[in-house]
């Protein structure tokens, strides 16, 4: 079932099946990383700029985090040719089916320039022994395909719900076929803002109970979803949201936070509720469009 309206949730929170939480992080070394093109806001001016040896130091800074709080961390190499596809959260969804199975529906890229990150990232989850699905082109309209794995599609955290954002790098109508491999309902929030141009960008769920947005980047529908099922919505405002990246933070394990640094009225808010936040810098990243949730994909 796709929800687009308060008044179609059929069910509460504690109502929602388990799902066991992933474990794994995989994040796509730096190698290539540049920018070479403009595909959205931030990166327009920031061709040609980005600091290689300090994306690395950031990058690195990342990954001995996911290490300190006791997450395996696979690494991929980076391929020559596809500078954002160190931005690994976009060419895939990964999943659990009901019987344990690891499962992966791979992307459909909006921009052509993308597209080639996919089948790389594919190899990839073959190696891991994933059962791959790819999706269809819906009614013959590619506009009408595009799925942008976990830039658009969350899960909740512990539950077995996805919240799906659309409106710029991925359809609602794929989401039905998404739904239909998952064989779970999704919560369909439509992206109003540019800027904002991933669920990812302006939702960042911090554990069964705790969300973070950035309101201005939703409709009065979503928001009235949101609101409806998390009992504790925080939100940051839009200076942090748009100019620090404050809600493309991770919260790999529903204790600790991973946020760009300089979030402080988000990250104090974050704190009144009693999780870790720590900082880190990802500002060669940030010219790219992308921070911290960005730069990794949580898998089984």
């Amino acid at each position: 079932m796709i929800i687009q309206h308060r008044s179609e949730l059929n069910f509460k929170l504690d109502e929602l099946e388990p799902m066991q939480t992933p474990g794994r992080v995989l994040m796509v070394r730096p190698t290539y990383f540049d920018i070479e093109y403009v595909i959205n806001p931030h990166m327009e001016g920031n061709i040609g700029q980005v600091d290689k040896d300090q994306a690395m130091k950031e990058w690195e800074a990342l990954e001995n985090a996911y290490r300190e709080i006791g997450l395996d961390v696979p690494i991929l190499e980076g391929a020559e040719g596809y500078p954002d596809i160190v931005f690994c959260a976009n060419q895939s969804f990964p999943y659990l089916d009901r019987n344990g199975t690891r499962n992966v529906i791979m992307s459909r890229m909006a921009h052509p320039q993308r597209r080639g990150e996919v089948e790389y990232i594919r190899n990839w989850y073959a190696g891991q022994g994933y059962h791959i699905h790819q999706l269809n082109e819906v009614s013959s309209n590619p506009e009408m395909s595009y799925f942008e794995g976990m830039g658009d599609a969350l899960w909740h955290y512990g539950k077995r719900l996805i919240w799906g954002g659309y409106g710029y790098r991925t359809s609602l109508e794929i989401y039905s076929q998404i739904s239909e491999l998952t064989q779970t309902d999704i919560i369909a929030l439509e992206l109003t803002s540019p800027e904002f141009y991933h669920l990812d960008t302006c939702m960042s769920i911090l554990d069964d109970e705790h969300v973070l947005i950035y309101p201005g980047a939703f409709t009065q529908d979503g928001l009235d979803l949101i609101s409806a099922v998390f009992p504790h919505v925080i939100e940051a405002n839009s200076y942090e949201a748009a100019k620090r990246f404050a809600v493309n933070a991770c919260c790999p394990d529903g204790k600790h936070v991973f946020i760009q640094e300089g979030c402080t009225d988000a990250n104090q808010k974050m704190r009144d509720h009693e999780f870790d936040v720590r900082e880190f810098s990802t500002l060669e990243y940030m010219r790219s469009g992308g921070s911290v949730f960005c730069m990794k994909m949580m898998l089984w």
